[in-house]
């Protein structure tokens, strides 16, 4: 990075070129540039700001040779893709004034493509108009991002709902590929065509407060050997929930998983989970299932109630669904309630075990916080303390990541289309 501090100043108005200035102390060089924010991208150096005011700033795509897939058995398998702006080998601060007027309009597979970028910065921006590639490897994404760290805050990633015939999958909101270190806060990922957040081989990210809503495929999804950390997270519209694969490591706590067509959070292959606190609601299949012999992890202050509501698909109508070793999973302190085809299946019941209840937790009407006659309240784990210190609730709102939700995404009303 140089010395000098420099700031790139996108100035999108309609009917004028774009003129980046860069900024020497208190002296500004205006450069002109024309609307090309590639050029503006590739003109940048490592650590260099690019702020874009509330205009649209549309993607002029370029075709390249992925050398690598994501999530093919061979690795080495090469795909052909489309980027709409690539960040390469250096790191930038792309910073929008308001991320509903900010918008950047990427005609691409690969929307943001980061590769090799150490320490980059997406904010206040609104990512849309992908466009799917032919190729059916191509980990298509609004966001893509290889070996590279990227702090991903305030974002509205949607609407990326391209698809081709030929092509069962569509185009993801954020999927992290190899060696991948993504730090999600505060964004919404809404109608977008295929997985909200994936993580591939070597991938790894912090997922919080955010809004993963009304997609294909899972809300999120953890596969190969990635670790995933998702808090205070709502998934909701997907074919499925949050899901643990091959041998990745996930932890979720005081998510929200609701109105999935199947299943709303599984483990299987050889995955390690630690599920807690979760509220886990009117999806359509099981609730929560340990899904192989292989998995093994934690299940603890889960609310799960009101499952099974759609024709069985992926799994049993169910609050938990056992189709793995239970030995291997510790089940304690959660309340069961209410589930269509039966709290349990293919396992005791564990009512009035470990902690385990099953009764109404008494919701907040239209929200998750338990009423003050909830007996999900002091009723957790006694090793779990709430954030006041006292011993944690049941359900999403107890334990240590037991913060206030975002006031615009904790409001719960079953879809008239949802119901039985």
């Amino acid at each position: 990075m140089k010395d000098l501090t420099i700031t790139i100043v996108l100035a999108l108005t309609l009917g004028f070129a774009v003129q980046p200035s860069i900024k020497l102390f208190a002296e500004t060089l205006t450069i002109e540039r024309g609307s090309d924010l590639q050029a503006i991208i590739d003109y940048s150096t490592d650590g260099d700001t690019i702020k874009i005011t509330g205009k649209e700033v549309e993607a002029i795509p370029r075709d390249f040779i992925d050398s690598l897939c994501g999530n093919c058995t061979v690795q080495k398998t090469p795909v052909k893709a489309r980027y709409g702006f690539i960040i390469k080998n250096k790191s930038l601060h792309m910073i929008g004034t308001d991320r509903s007027k900010s918008i950047l309009r990427t005609n691409a597979g690969y929307g943001i493509l980061f590769v090799n970028s150490p320490n980059s910065t997406l904010e206040k921006l609104t990512i849309t108009g992908g466009k799917r590639d032919p190729d059916g490897n191509a980990t298509d994404a609004a966001i893509v991002v290889r070996n590279s760290v990227l702090h991903a805050r305030s974002l509205n990633i949607i609407e990326n709902r391209d698809r081709i015939d030929s092509v069962v999958v569509g185009i993801g909101g954020i999927f992290g590929r190899e060696g991948a270190e993504i730090y999600m806060d505060d964004c919404n990922l809404e109608n977008n065509g295929w997985d909200g957040v994936a993580l591939y081989r070597g991938a790894s990210a912090v997922i919080s407060d955010c809004l993963i809503r009304d997609g294909r495929g899972a809300g999120i999804g953890v596969t190969w050997d990635a670790t995933c950390i998702a808090y205070r997270n709502v998934i909701s519209g997907y074919w499925k929930g949050i899901g643990a694969f091959g041998t990745s490591n996930v932890i979720a706590h005081n998510n929200i998983v609701m109105d999935n067509l199947g299943w709303g959070i599984i483990a299987t292959g050889e995955s390690y989970m630690d599920v807690a606190n979760n509220v886990v609601y009117h999806n359509g299949n099981c609730g929560v299932a340990p899904w192989s012999t292989g998995s093994r992890g934690r299940i603890i202050n889960n609310i799960i109630t009101e499952n099974g509501w759609r024709k069985e698909w992926v799994c049993p109508c169910v609050g938990v669904w056992n189709y793995g070793d239970w030995a291997k999973w510790e089940f304690e302190y959660n309340i069961v309630w209410n589930n269509k085809e039966g709290n349990y299946k293919d396992i005791w019941d564990q009512t009035d075990l470990n902690g385990n209840l099953s009764v109404d937790p008494k919701f907040e009407s239209e929200s998750f916080r338990l009423r003050s006659d909830s007996p999900g309240i002091n009723a957790g784990h006694p090793e779990t303390a709430d954030i006041d210190g006292s011993r944690s609730d049941i359900g999403l709102y107890g334990g240590p990541q037991g913060k206030n939700f975002r006031a615009n995404i904790i409001q719960h009303k079953k879809d008239e289309n949802n119901s039985e």
